[in-house]
């Protein structure tokens, strides 16, 4: 949008054409934009690594081709070049300031020797200096409002050990539980769904749309179980329980960096907006618990002694899926609502690699004892989110859809929700040794590490346990499912009385 527009003015002998050009265009173009000024953050700017930007910028530019990134040619290119104008208009700054506190002294000295004419020179000279450092203010804060909306566009860094490319790239770590059965259509949990009375997508069609839904009978009960279940896991494993509101501010959907987009021309925004007062926040339907669990240690610091903190919420997904097509869109394997129980960890910098391996550990866990078969896949550079460093999916084996489906991931996003959101933490204070007093130290408090992980997708569980947990007679007609005995403490009520569940 920005090369869009064009303006020319007169040059100023303290800023450069280039950045006079850049603050212009970005005026027009911010003052034509669907934007509301009345909507401020809550929370401070992000604090984005702009040295490490410019320092890398080979580095990062090959980063986004590999993730297939939504950004322009050159676009790291430019944020380097930006970075540098920022850090000359910046000196030039301190140094009219310096140059003003100088001439303010002079001032004072001049008029207690009652020169008139030394007086009057250094006015003249202190008001020019006033109207330079209001300028250059005015242009730095501009520059540095364009060097923060380029800088937020660019994802995160790179595992060294993901892999490169699509999808199908994708690494197979480990297979868990029995063979997979052979593909069946007869097993399609959509059909099973019908013939026991579990599933009314019919009603969800006609009092919202499509790819919404009711869960009936058994089903009903199955989503509470499996709830309770995965919780009971998390719980186990140290982690907190939390029930997260389903609405947050947009600007902390942003900055989670949760702004999943389909492949249409042009891409569509995958969230669901609620319409608001002009002067309130925009509002958003979450997509991910994980957003408001993240959202709950923004703008904080914690002790390093205190860390890991571990949380596991409920809450509810919303997702548009405007573009999704195809046998994805049947039944429950891909809706516009589900229930989803979400980890999540907030920990120092040297502790995200264990945390990443403790919660695949507590996902695997969860899905062993459900009995299906599942594998762990590395997840390739274009199916990173722009949040996550390094991601592994799990993925179910479901009979009726032919295929295996995703039922977890889990995302190492290092430290960069963090500085979105300044979640930072206090290293122990340790008397220094003699040499470590002569070498130059970071003063600065570290930001965290941030970590998300599914503990229960819900809908795409019970595909897979209908699909695989499905019983047929001699005659090959649907009799009941079979439910591992494991969620039968947290089911609700006595047995069924239509005999439809089995416990194994």
């Amino acid at each position: 949008m920005l090369s869009r527009c064009s303006a020319s003015f007169t040059r100023s002998p303290l800023i450069s054409l280039s950045a006079q050009n850049r603050v212009k265009r970005h005026r027009r173009c911010n003052s034509s934009s669907k934007t509301n000024p009345a909507q401020p953050s809550a929370l401070p700017h992000p604090r984005i690594d702009y040295r490490a930007i410019a320092e890398n910028v080979v580095k990062k530019s090959n980063n986004v081709i590999n993730r297939k990134a939504p950004l322009p040619a050159g676009a790291i290119d430019h944020v380097s070049r930006t970075y540098t104008e920022y850090k000359r208009l910046q000196n030039t700054l301190n140094a009219k300031r310096n140059t003003r506190s100088i001439v303010g002294e002079r001032i004072r000295k001049t008029a207690g020797q009652g020169d008139a004419e030394a007086k009057a020179a250094a006015l003249a000279e202190a008001t020019q200096l006033k109207a330079d450092v209001s300028e250059l203010e005015a242009t730095l804060a501009e520059v540095e409002s364009e060097l923060l909306t380029l800088a937020l566009a660019i994802p995160n860094d790179t595992h060294p050990n993901s892999p490169l490319g699509p999808e199908s790239a994708a690494a197979c770590v480990a297979t868990h539980g029995p063979t997979p059965i052979p593909s069946d259509s007869e097993r399609d949990h959509v059909s099973i769904c019908k013939k026991l009375g579990l599933l009314d997508l019919e009603s969800g069609s006609t009092v919202t749309g499509s790819s919404w839904y009711y869960l009936l009978n058994e089903a009903a009960l199955l989503e509470i179980a499996l709830t309770n279940y995965a919780m009971s896991i998390a719980l186990k494993h140290g982690y907190t329980p939390v029930l997260t509101p389903d609405v947050v501010r947009s600007d902390i959907a942003s900055r989670c960096g949760f702004q999943p987009r389909d492949n249409s021309d042009p891409p569509m925004t995958q969230m669901y907006h609620i319409n608001t007062p002009p002067a309130s926040p925009e509002l958003v339907l979450a997509g991910t618990s994980e957003i408001p669990l993240a959202g709950m240690f923004a703008n904080k610091v914690f002790p390093s002694t205190t860390l890991p903190l571990k949380v596991v919420g409920m809450g509810h997904s919303f997702r548009a899926e405007a573009g999704a097509r195809g046998a994805d869109t049947r039944g429950l394997y891909r809706v516009h609502q589900f229930t989803k129980v979400e980890l999540f960890a907030v920990t120092t910098e040297e502790g995200s690699e264990t945390m990443m391996k403790e919660m695949v550990d507590i996902q695997k866990s969860i899905l062993e004892g459900l009995g299906f078969p599942f594998r762990v896949l590395d997840m390739p550079t274009e199916e990173l989110g722009a949040s996550a460093y390094q991601k592994y999916d799990m993925e179910a084996w479901m009979p009726g859809r032919g295929s295996w489906g995703e039922v977890s991931s889990l995302s190492n996003c290092t430290d960069y929700q963090a500085r979105r959101l300044h979640i930072r933490y206090r290293r122990p204070i340790i008397k220094p040794t003699d040499a470590e007093c002569l070498s130059p130290t970071s003063t600065g408090l570290p930001f965290a590490h941030t970590l998300n992980g599914t503990a229960a997708a819900i809908p795409r569980l019970i595909v897979a346990l209908l699909e695989n947990g499905a019983t047929f007679d001699e005659q090959g007609e649907l009799t009941g499912i079979r439910l591992p005995e494991i969620l039968k403490p947290f089911w609700i009520g006595q047995e069924s009385e239509r005999g439809v569940i089995e416990w194994v």
